[in-house]
Parts: C-alpha cells; sequence; structure tokens
C-alpha cells in the first residue's frame, strides 16, 4: 500500500480508459483509484459499464477504491467560475493544491460543509494506518477530492470551524476590495519593492563612480617623459653669467 502524499484533486478523463471512447451526457461509469507507485499517491481510471465487468474479470491490480458515477458534460464557464472562486469550494481546491499540513484541519471542516450543501457527495473512506480517507466527487464536474479525517474532537471542530468561517470571510472581503492584500501578496510586493531600489540604488552608484572618474581625469596634470614635470613658460631667457 503506497504512503499517501498526493492529494490532488483528480478530474476525469471524460472518456473510458480501456476503449478510448467519450462518455456521452447522462451515461453511467465506474470510477476506480488505484495506487500509483510513481508518484506514492493514487491515480484515477474511469470505464465504461462495460470495460468495468471486463476489468473486473482479468487478473490484475485491484482498485483502492471504486465507485458508480453518471457522466454529465461540463458547461463552458465551469473553468472561469473556478479561477474566480472565493467561496468554500474554491478555498477547498487551494488548500488541497497546496497541500500544505497546517490546513488539513480545515480541508476536513470545508468538505463536510461542502456535502451538507450537496455539492460534494461521499462515495467511499477507506481506513489507512494513521488515518481515515474520505473519498468525495462533484456533483456537477465528477471532479474527486480526497479528504483525510483527522479525527477532531468535538471542541477541536467548532474552533476550526470559528477559523474557516474568518477565512471565507476575509477572501470574500478581500475580492470585493474592502481588505488589504494577504500577508503573501504584501510581501511579493515589498520584495519587488526592494529589488527596484536595489538596482536604482546601483545605478546611482555607477553614474556617482562615473562622474568621479572624468573629474581625475581633467584634474591630472600631464607627466614628461622621464619623469620630469615641463618647465615653466616665461617671457625672458636667463641673464648668462659675465665671464
Amino acid at each position: 500500500m503506497a504512503i499517501i502524499q498526493d492529494w490532488k484533486i483528480r478530474s476525469t478523463t471524460a472518456q473510458c480508459e480501456l476503449t478510448e471512447k467519450p462518455f456521452e451526457d447522462g451515461e453511467d461509469f465506474y470510477t476506480c483509484i488505484f495506487d500509483d507507485p510513481e508518484s506514492d499517491g493514487f491515480i484515477r481510471k474511469d470505464y465504461s459499464e462495460a470495460s468495468w465487468r471486463q476489468v473486473r474479470s482479468e487478473e490484475g491490480p485491484q482498485p483502492f477504491s471504486f465507485w458508480k458515477s453518471t457522466y454529465k458534460a461540463p458547461e463552458p464557464e465551469v473553468d472561469e467560475k473556478r479561477t474566480e472562486d472565493t467561496s468554500a469550494e474554491g478555498m477547498l481546491r487551494r488548500f488541497i493544491e497546496e497541500d500544505d499540513s497546517r490546513t488539513e484541519h480545515a480541508r476536513y471542516i470545508l468538505a463536510l460543509m461542502l456535502e451538507r450543501k450537496k455539492t460534494l457527495i461521499p462515495t467511499d473512506s477507506q481506513e489507512m494506518e494513521d488515518r481515515k480517507l474520505l473519498f468525495y466527487e462533484h456533483a456537477e464536474n465528477s471532479d474527486v477530492f480526497i479528504v483525510a479525517d483527522p479525527g477532531l474532537k468535538l471542541d477541536e471542530i467548532e474552533e476550526v470551524q470559528k477559523e474557516v468561517a474568518e477565512l471565507l470571510a476575509a477572501e470574500e472581503a478581500r475580492a470585493r476590495g474592502e481588505l488589504p492584500p494577504s500577508q503573501d501578496e504584501e510581501q511579493n510586493a515589498e520584495t519587488e519593492s526592494e529589488k527596484g531600489a536595489e538596482v536604482e540604488s546601483e545605478g546611482e552608484e555607477a553614474a556617482t563612480a562615473d562622474e568621479s572618474e572624468g573629474d581625475l581625469d581633467e584634474s591630472a596634470e600631464p607627466v614628461s617623459k622621464g619623469g620630469e614635470s615641463p618647465s615653466e613658460e616665461s617671457g625672458d631667457e636667463p641673464a648668462k653669467p659675465e665671464e
């Protein structure tokens, strides 16, 4: 069994893994999650009903989890809507993609919120050595969300729910321009500003150095060959001594 480290969202390829035939809108198919030895994570494969019966009858790797779904043709504006989404779904997608251990509790609460809204449909759960994995399917586009159940206690759940509510409120307010940029955005802006100041400072130092070299060239006196200084010019020649 692979050590699960990669929990990125798994989207359907909208076609049968075996025949490569595209699914039709409203067609039933099977979503199968296999261990992926190359990434120590999961790989998703979708099969038509006929192909799934054939795969199940053959010897080979068995899926870690599988369930039956109904294919829904995607709407054209889904991707654009997802990009601008600051809702619970948008935050969950971002947290899963970032895969930061500090957001594991928030991911679990967000998944529960979306389950209650029937945005995410629970399809399966699997017990691991140190945790329980929950499998969800998006009701509209069949994306698979894999979320760990951290086993929170009641008081911990209430605290995380409060944190998530504050995060969502801040996201929506920031999207409306009512809040300043997040800490990461401010740090990026400061970094860019510092880089610009350094470039400007280097340019000023280079210009100062060029001016200093020009002043030195103008003030330097020519030196004659042999290291002797040139004689001063005079209108009269020195008198010769009398014999």
